[in-house]
């Protein structure tokens, strides 16, 4: 058995970011995602890596841009606020097919906020994340396990797929800590012909760029961009199940939520009544599967949420309104507790499924 070290969840993610060989940080502060980069600011000087606290977000996002361009594996990370700002840098990486590490430990909004835990991000981070046609995978850990495992398979697949992966935690997963293992057998990075890495007189010139003014190439290749999707979301969607064979409600939860929920589904179970949960792991892409097969049987599902009902959208495409999908949610950085979920169970069970 590996040996375990206790850790908080930003400085995991941080530490696994540099065994996936990531060597170049760019960010700036903002609670509760700070500990990345404070953790990042001692460790790359160290290691002949580049942290450097850029003088904006938007700095930040476009030296992102340009590290990735040379086929240097990079990341940054901020919270709610912060991301907003590298919206526009998102988009352009999108459009450029770049390769790079976001992290957003979520705080909650609108506007500035609080600095307490949000899962309200939801529709910003898997629906694009800015202007135009993209998509961004993105991840959400439960546990500061996965906040370290997730960043690991966050750089390959960006690698893979040549585009942003984002880490979405919300505070909570940032800041608690857990006993964490950070063995890992890191693949070699693939080979980026396309990286501005200098000619040496053997190639033509590499342009990374995300400006198409003819209309029928930009259509091609958002087109082809989809098309890559497609494999993305074959291939690649990530869940849990938990208690789901014989279930008759079904939970539907990730991040904080999920360990919130797992504990009312068991005290559910144990006072008689059949409850699961489906614990989406990449939000995009949403696993819609496991829904659509658990609409077949189940009467009600409970989306519990950080928000004031995001996910929930996704949950009833994915069920294609079979059964009804409630709501159960804390927000402005208040947690549902196990005893609010079991409630919310309990009241769907009373009603059978109906709405």
């Amino acid at each position: 058995m590996s040996d375990k070290v206790l850790m908080k969840g930003n400085e995991a993610l941080a530490e696994a970011a540099i065994i996936a060989s990531c060597r170049h940080y760019f960010g700036y502060p903002i609670t509760p995602q700070t500990e990345v980069a404070a953790y990042m600011a001692k460790r790359m000087p160290k290691i002949g890596g580049t942290f450097l606290q850029a003088e904006s977000e938007i700095a930040a996002i476009n030296m992102v841009y340009g590290v990735s361009s040379t086929g240097h594996r990079v990341m940054t990370s901020s919270s709610s606020p912060g991301i907003s700002l590298k919206g526009e840098g998102l988009s352009y990486m999108a459009g450029a097919d770049l390769p790079a590490l976001v992290v957003n430990v979520q705080r909650g909004g609108p506007g500035l906020g609080g600095i307490q835990p949000s899962q309200s991000d939801y529709f910003q981070a898997t629906k694009g994340g800015a202007h135009g046609d993209f998509h961004m995978i993105v991840m959400a850990p439960a546990s500061v396990q996965e906040m370290a495992d997730l960043t690991v398979k966050g750089f390959e697949l960006a690698d893979k797929y040549r585009m942003t992966a984002m880490i979405l935690a919300d505070g909570t997963m940032g800041q608690m800590m857990e006993p964490v293992s950070l063995e890992y057998d890191i693949k070699p990075m693939p080979e980026k012909p396309w990286a501005t890495t200098g000619t040496k007189m053997q190639r033509g010139h590499n342009i990374i760029n995300s400006l198409s003014l003819v209309p029928e190439e930009l259509e091609r290749l958002n087109f082809e961009r989809y098309k890559k999707y497609e494999q993305i979301e074959e291939n690649e969607t990530l869940y849990e199940e938990y208690m789901m064979d014989d279930a008759e409600i079904c939970i539907a939860a990730f991040g904080i939520a999920a360990r919130v929920s797992k504990n009312a589904v068991n005290e559910a179970r144990r006072q008689g009544i059949k409850a699961g949960l489906i614990r989406p792991i990449t939000l995009w892409p949403f696993p819609s599967a496991p829904f659509k097969k658990a609409s077949e049987r189940v009467k009600s599902f409970i989306s519990v949420e950080l928000s004031m009902g995001q996910m929930i959208e996704d949950v009833r495409l994915a069920t294609e309104c079979r059964v009804p999908v409630t709501l159960c949610n804390r927000v402005g950085g208040m947690i549902p507790s196990p005893e609010m979920v079991l409630e919310a169970i309990k009241e769907a069970a009373k009603n059978g499924g109906a709405r």
